[in-house]
């Protein structure tokens, strides 16, 4: 397998969200199949870098579901959309700018404090268990797009979930991944909808 053309091939089948901000990387000695970092509020472009070496050992169909199931992941992500605790995060921020520019240290604190509390719930909501099941979905659903039926696209996905293990010299599958391989079972069992 020729890395560059792989690439290409890659972005093209990413949805159209996922060739903007995304960008495929090769790193060949990296111990794992693929991986992106947590994308961070200040970072525009999120990375995906892949190790070719034992992305080859799945097949085409399994590489074209791990990767839009990883860009479904960072796609759902979200910092900045505009919800209760961003609501919350924007008043304690413009609270403790307001009150430590005045010289009030006790008005300045409580607004920080509140401008921390929305903080953590929005980092509690980018890295839910769920997430990731709704990334699993999302990569299904954009597979069928690209041209897979839906029971197709949910078996190359878990057989590649359940094969990713054993390339990266992993005893098995971490709670995650045994959280969206009972979903991905499940999903396989209801009727097949259409996209």
């Amino acid at each position: 397998m020729e890395t560059n053309s792989e690439i290409r091939r890659l972005v093209d089948i990413m949805p159209a969200s996922g060739r903007m901000s995304t960008r495929i990387l090769s790193k060949p000695s990296q111990s794992v199949v693929i991986a992106s970092s947590f994308p961070l509020p200040w970072q525009r472009q999120r990375l995906i870098e892949i190790n070719f070496d034992l992305w080859r050992r799945l097949t085409p169909a399994q590489r074209d579901l791990v990767l839009l199931r990883t860009v479904s992941w960072l796609g759902a992500i979200r910092w900045f959309e505009f919800g209760p605790w961003q609501g919350l995060g924007a008043l304690g921020t413009g609270g403790a700018l307001g009150q430590l520019l005045q010289g009030d240290v006790v008005g300045g604190t409580v607004a920080l404090g509140l401008l921390g509390a929305a903080s953590w719930q929005i980092w509690q909501q980018n890295h839910r268990p769920s997430l990731d099941i709704d990334a699993d979905q999302e990569a299904v659903r954009v597979a069928q797009r690209r041209g897979y039926q839906q029971a197709e696209a949910i078996r190359h996905l878990l057989e590649a979930l359940e094969k990713i293990p054993e390339l990266e010299g992993r005893s098995g599958l971490n709670f995650s991944e045994l959280l969206r391989l009972q979903n991905l079972r499940s999903l396989a069992k209801t009727p097949q909808t259409t996209p």
